[in-house]
């Protein structure tokens, strides 16, 4: 199922088709180095996709395939899902791309694009981004899409970085955007 489009990129849910593609990119020791689940063998690989299945059943929405517009290929995820910090249920941003396609700013095209359908049809008032403080790529992608201060908390026993944006602090940002571009 097709959810929208960026640049480069097609977002649409994942299936159980994509197991084999996703867990050659979820087995990449580099890929997975800050993920508190760490490398995916094809099992693991199988369990995320059934708990994305099980997130867009349950909340709409989930980690979305990441489809390369010129080669057709899956190249990685993106989306928002349920995840629990200190015991509140908080919509959390993740991403993850195969290391071929690092330092082209695909994940920040594919996270704003994001943010734009769960703000734009205005499925939640904040969203969430964990990171840990050493991971700068993705520190870079959070801050590229309008995530700006944050909270040192604790996740799965690892210090992290809890950066929070609201729908109205995108709105914000997407309002000025559009007055800098017609002045």
């Amino acid at each position: 199922m097709h959810i929208c489009e960026a640049d480069r990129l097609i977002l649409r849910r994942l299936s159980l088709d994509d197991v084999p593609a996703l867990t050659e990119i979820l087995s990449d020791p580099d890929v997975m180095k800050y993920s508190v689940r760490g490398v995916c063998d094809e099992a693991a690989t199988l369990k995320f996709i059934e708990w994305c299945l099980a997130c867009y059943d349950s909340h709409g929405v989930g980690p979305w395939a990441l489809i390369d517009k010129t080669s057709s290929e899956l190249i990685g995820f993106c989306g928002v899902g349920p995840e629990w910090v200190d015991d509140v249920e908080e919509v959390n941003l993740g991403y993850r791309l195969a290391s071929r396609y690092w330092n082209k700013g695909l994940a920040s095209e594919a996270a704003r694009s994001v943010l734009d359908y769960v703000f734009g049809k205005r499925l939640f008032n904040s969203v969430v981004v964990i990171i840990e403080p050493e991971h700068a790529a993705s520190l870079k992608v959070a801050e590229k899409a309008g995530f700006s201060c944050f909270d040192a908390v604790e996740f799965h026993g690892r210090p992290v970085r809890l950066y929070r944006l609201t729908s109205e602090q995108w709105g914000a940002s997407h309002n000025n955007a559009i007055h800098v571009t017609r002045a």
